[in-house]
């Protein structure tokens, strides 16, 4: 089973200073069929102009995972962390029984893109968390994501697994899936061809019932592949 989530068919909100491409029902967007994948909840593709940003506010039982991909966020929350983002990094903030905090662009010149993700988690209340680390673009798999933090990846309250895929053109990544778990792939930039799909840039695919697949590049890629329950 698969189901292409194409890039044009994602929810829209340009507020000015914030420019929003949604996965999944989010906000103003409302889609009965696009609630989520498993415990896969956000992926909103954000663009903030220079100088605004996301004033506090709350969450309460989320993993709120961000990567930059240009330019830095400034953030700050209530568990008293204050910290700058810059591109390439990876934030994982566990909202547990609740958390404020507010993201900024820090730049007063320059936009500001990255990612947001929500994943559900399977814990709940207990003390927020944070974590933050660089992973480089090492070719293949890298793990960024797990509910024990093997490999020196950030601790996930949810069994799940999120990898960082690089490939160069040309290049196929085989990857094995335990039975009965879920597969999503995001496509960051690039074009990939899985399952005699063809993906493009903000593109998604939602895979279910495969023991293997092949991850074939056109180009330069960069994607995350959620392994999910």
């Amino acid at each position: 089973m698969f189901e292409l989530r194409q890039a044009s068919a994602r929810g829209h909100a340009n507020f000015g200073w914030l420019n929003s491409y949604h996965s999944f029902s989010f906000g103003r967007y409302y889609d009965p069929a696009q609630m989520g994948f498993s415990a896969l909840r956000v992926i909103n593709d954000d663009t903030v102009a220079p100088g605004a940003g996301f004033d506090t506010h709350g969450h309460q039982d989320m993993e709120i995972l961000s990567l930059v991909l240009q330019g830095n966020i400034a953030h700050k929350d209530s568990a008293g962390n204050t910290e700058v983002l810059p591109a390439g990094e990876y934030q994982l903030m566990s909202a547990g029984r609740g958390i404020y905090h507010s993201e900024y662009n820090a730049s007063a010149t320059e936009p500001l893109k990255f990612l947001q993700i929500w994943l559900q988690p399977n814990q709940f209340g207990g003390a927020p968390g944070y974590q933050q680390k660089a992973f480089g673009e090492h070719s293949g798999l890298t793990l960024i994501l797990s509910p024990d933090g093997r490999d020196g990846s950030l601790t996930l309250r949810q069994d799940a697994l999120l990898y960082q895929l690089m490939l160069a053109s040309g290049e196929t990544e085989h990857v094995s899936i335990r039975p009965g778990r879920k597969v999503y792939l995001h496509l960051i930039s690039g074009e990939l061809t899985v399952l005699g799909q063809r993906l493009q840039a903000g593109d998604g695919i939602k895979i279910a019932d495969e023991t293997r697949l092949a991850f074939t590049a056109q180009g330069a890629v960069k994607a995350l592949l959620f392994d999910l329950p």
